[in-house]
């Protein structure tokens, strides 16, 4: 004889089967719902750490030049790089510096046009990137400052520190606060593009400094 009781037994999913299916269907439909909510949460965007800026070597600057150049004329040539100092903060160290000036000419065009390069903004329309100044008449080449392929560019700024550090350790115990700047241009006496590593803040106020060459990274001479 069956037990009446086992009607009423809700826990039963023989007794009410559809009563374990409506619970079932009731499961599912809250899992999908919480699962479509959780997808349609936008993801929290994931903070990269900005790398502070660093100096760069003068080939850095003039390749990141040269490429924007390109658009100006396919002819170009270099006339004469130069490092910039920017403060005591952001000075050349070791053949790398915070900003250059790269100075380009185009015989096609008979114009001379200069730009910058630096890491950082700062005063003097310095400006973060590479910069373009306005261009200028070029009538060929006049004074000690003549143009070279750049081909020639073959050793880097901290080439060429290195070798002037190499012959100069003598002045940089005597001087050793003394700011060192960089300028490549191509040399009359030798017919050749070198690096001047100059100790102090310009040629004219310098009493010393090496050229190096800048196709070979050897040790050229001592001036004075």
């Amino acid at each position: 004889m069956t037990n009446p009781s086992a009607n009423w037994d809700l826990s039963s999913s023989v007794c009410y089967p559809e009563l374990t299916m409506r619970r079932t269907l009731i499961s599912l439909a809250t899992t999908a719902f919480l699962l479509l909510a959780g997808c349609g949460e936008d993801p929290k965007p994931v903070k990269k750490e900005e790398k502070p800026p660093e100096p760069v070597t003068a080939l850095k600057a003039f390749y990141a030049v040269f490429g924007n150049a390109r658009s100006w004329a396919t002819d170009v040539q270099v006339l004469e790089i130069k490092s910039i100092d920017l403060d005591e903060k952001h000075m050349c160290k070791e053949g790398k510096c915070w900003a250059w000036s790269v100075s380009l000419i185009s015989p096609s065009k008979a114009k001379l046009k200069s730009f910058t390069y630096s890491v950082i903004e700062a005063d003097g329309n310095l400006h973060q990137g590479v910069f373009a100044n306005l261009e200028e008449s070029w009538r060929g080449p006049s004074g000690p400052v003549r143009p070279y392929l750049m081909q020639a560019l073959k050793k880097d700024s901290t080439d060429a520190y290195k070798a002037a550090a190499a012959k100069s350790a003598d002045y940089m115990k005597k001087h050793p606060d003394m700011p060192v700047v960089y300028e490549v241009s191509l040399t009359s006496k030798y017919g050749l593009p070198a690096y001047r590593v100059i100790w102090g803040e310009s040629v004219s106020t310098s009493a010393y400094s090496i050229l190096v060459d800048a196709s070979t990274g050897e040790y050229v001479e001592t001036l004075r």
